[in-house]
């Protein structure tokens, strides 16, 4: 092994030095043209953890323009084996800075690891950012091991399993052995992991719960067989058959819905409501009529945030106002004071009669800026404006701007395409900085064409705002004369595109979509052929007159096919128009835009046509001057059969 890993760094080496441009041939080969192109060669190697091609690399980049990462990246592949000295002596080098709390996120992650809680009790109160579940749970570990009340902030963490890597479960197995978890806490997580389809973390402390692992991963895995064979003897199994009916509702939740009633009789009425809960989960999250009975089954089960969420979805789209305030009410105090949650609870108090109450939960949100505060702000019987704009950025405020090392050095990233670090480097400085320095640092960004960072930044203000910062409107020219013509709201565009992409001409997405308006390549190609645009190909999609046109004529698509309804064609922009119509079949009555749009299944999608149609309001307001209404945006939506299409 030390043979090739030496043979392998030698050619990088080789490479490096012989090779002024190296034609990218796979997924593994560099462009290797100067100092830039060596350091993206060296990021590559420290991420395949190679540390013989890092440390060579490293020594080609003496002068680089950002000596720390350099430097991390050398020690970051020696970390198992470095000593506490060179690693205090690059956390005493680079105090302060994003790199060093990233370093020592990477160290306390190893020291949890080797169970080392001298070294990690002294750094993790010096750790900044902390904002890394594994992290969290070392150290709730490391007080746990010292006889320290754990069990609390561990219940409270515990509730995204897919974060909880080594750290996690060795906090439940510590709990539960020192007596501050129950079993019944064991069951609980097993029950979060069986939710979210995450068999490791279920491996990991199934034996803790005194059932077979088999028999959970049955339970996990091929559920319905499980189910077919009823409710076995003993705690283990009862808990097992709970998590199968979860399992089998998510393809299937009559099916569960059957298995449970047939098993009824053995099962305790604390089981029953579990089981209940498990199906009308899966089944509110495909939208199925049936969930608000099995809700109603369900109640006085213990829920995850998902389920606390979905109950309350599922009785919005029935109009069930009273169980949505029994529901919201029922919520975790830090679920409950969500905006979404404040509004539709108002709602709710409206619903019933309790006006002034419900005032006073609008009022709670109606100052923020988003979503549920324009929605709130209209119950309480206004309009959306724009605030009042800020005083200018002065010269003297935006001079420490220029010279902010932090920035120089996500400008750096930006220029190498690296933007996870950008971002990195940028958010950190963000953190020690007050209102007006963010709006000096917005003013900073939009005078170097970083249009994302200047919305982003800007966005971080509560008092002082900008909102001409915020909602930016480039290429107006070339946007009019493409979305004028075929009758497109501009400011709905404007919207989709700050949520798209914030205005990043080159952006990609994970998925492949290109551009400021984030187009397919199936999409793009669909689109050109449909407007006649001869002897288009993929390489254009970048261009920003090709991507608005073809972004436009697709949104026109969408809109004529969904029927005008900017709700549903946001949503079909993101997930396909099929998605929509679909969610729209399964709808019991005609609801609310804004009920439409909360009860997507996808959470991605949830999320975007939320802001997208927020920033289009916030637009219109913009380019009209004149109050705008989110819900007349938003309209209803009706139930409708699918309706045949040829749009991808």
């Amino acid at each position: 092994m030390g043979y090739l890993n030496l043979l392998r760094g030698a050619i990088v080496l080789l490479v490096a030095a012989c090779l002024p441009v190296l034609a990218q041939t796979s997924r593994n080969a560099f462009v290797v043209s100067g100092d830039d192109d060596t350091f993206l060669a060296l990021r590559e190697a420290a991420r395949r953890d190679d540390a013989v091609a890092v440390a060579l690399l490293a020594d080609r980049l003496p002068n680089f323009a950002i000596p720390s990462y350099v430097d991390y990246y050398r020690l970051k592949v020696r970390l198992r084996d470095a000593s506490p000295t060179e690693i205090r002596a690059f956390l005493a080098r680079y105090d302060g800075t994003a790199i060093g709390d990233r370093l020592r996120n990477d160290w306390l992650l190893e020291l949890g690891r080797t169970r080392n809680w001298a070294g990690f009790d002294e750094q993790y109160p010096l750790f900044a950012l902390n904002d890394d579940t594994q992290v969290k749970c070392y150290a709730l570990l490391s007080r746990a091991l010292k006889g320290q009340p754990a069990a609390d902030d561990a219940r409270n963490l515990l509730t995204l399993t897919q974060n909880y890597g080594e750290a996690c479960p060795a906090l439940i197995i510590t709990l539960l052995q020192n007596g501050q978890f129950t079993v019944n806490d064991v069951w609980a997580q097993l029950r979060l992991a069986a939710e979210a389809g995450n068999t490791g973390v279920a491996r990991r402390i199934v034996l803790l719960a005194e059932v077979p692992e088999n028999l959970l991963m049955q339970a996990i895995e091929r559920p319905d067989p499980l189910l077919a064979r009823g409710v076995g003897a003993g705690r283990g199994a009862h808990e097992a058959f709970i998590i199968a009916l979860g399992r089998s509702a998510r393809t299937n939740p009559q099916f569960a819905a059957n298995a449970l009633q047939n098993a009824a009789e053995q099962l305790s009425g604390a089981e029953r409501a579990l089981g209940w809960a498990q199906i009308a989960l899966q089944a509110a999250t495909k939208l199925s009529p049936d969930a608000m009975q099995y809700w109603r089954r369900a109640q006085g089960a213990p829920l995850s945030l998902e389920a606390y969420q979905w109950q309350v979805r599922s009785a919005l789209r029935a109009g069930d106002w009273k169980f949505i305030r029994t529901a919201i009410e029922s919520m975790p105090p830090a679920l409950k004071s969500d905006p979404a949650w404040i509004y539709w609870y108002g709602r709710a108090l409206q619903a019933e009669g309790r006006a002034q109450d419900a005032q006073l939960y609008f009022q709670s949100i109606g100052a923020l800026h988003g979503f549920y505060g324009q929605l709130a702000l209209e119950e309480l019987g206004q309009k959306i404006v724009l605030p009042a704009r800020a005083a200018a950025v002065t010269p003297e405020e935006l001079a420490p701007m220029v010279q902010n090392q932090g920035f120089r050095r996500a400008m750096k990233f930006f220029d190498l395409n690296l933007r996870f670090e950008g971002y990195r480097e940028w958010n950190w400085e963000l953190r020690r900085m007050n209102e007006r320095q963010h709006l000096a640092a917005a003013e900073f960004a939009r005078q170097n064409n970083l249009l994302d960072r200047m919305v982003n930044t800007s966005d971080r203000t509560q008092v002082a705002v900008d909102f001409t910062q915020r909602y930016p409107s480039p290429y107006a020219d070339i946007m009019r004369a493409n979305a004028l013509p075929l009758g497109l709201d501009v400011a709905w565009v404007y919207g989709l595109i700050r949520q798209e992409s914030r205005f990043i001409m080159n952006a990609r997405s994970h998925v492949g979509a290109s551009g400021l308006m984030q187009l397919m390549p199936a999409t793009a190609s669909f689109v050109a052929r449909k407007i006649g645009m001869e002897g288009f190909t993929q390489g254009q999609v970048n261009d920003i007159p090709v991507n608005i046109r073809l972004g436009a004529n697709y949104l026109k698509m969408v809109l004529a096919d969904l029927d005008g309804s900017q709700a549903m064609a946001t949503a079909a922009y993101n997930a396909g128009p099929g998605r929509p119509r679909a969610w729209r079949a399964t709808l019991p009555r005609q609801v609310e835009g804004a009920i439409f749009a909360e009860s997507i299944p996808f959470a991605e999608t949830r999320g975007y046509v939320k802001n997208v149609l927020s920033n289009a309001t916030y637009y219109a307001a913009l380019f009209d001057n004149q109050p705008q209404s989110l819900k007349a945006r938003l309209g209803t939506v009706a139930p409708k059969g699918f309706v045949a299409s040829e749009l991808p």
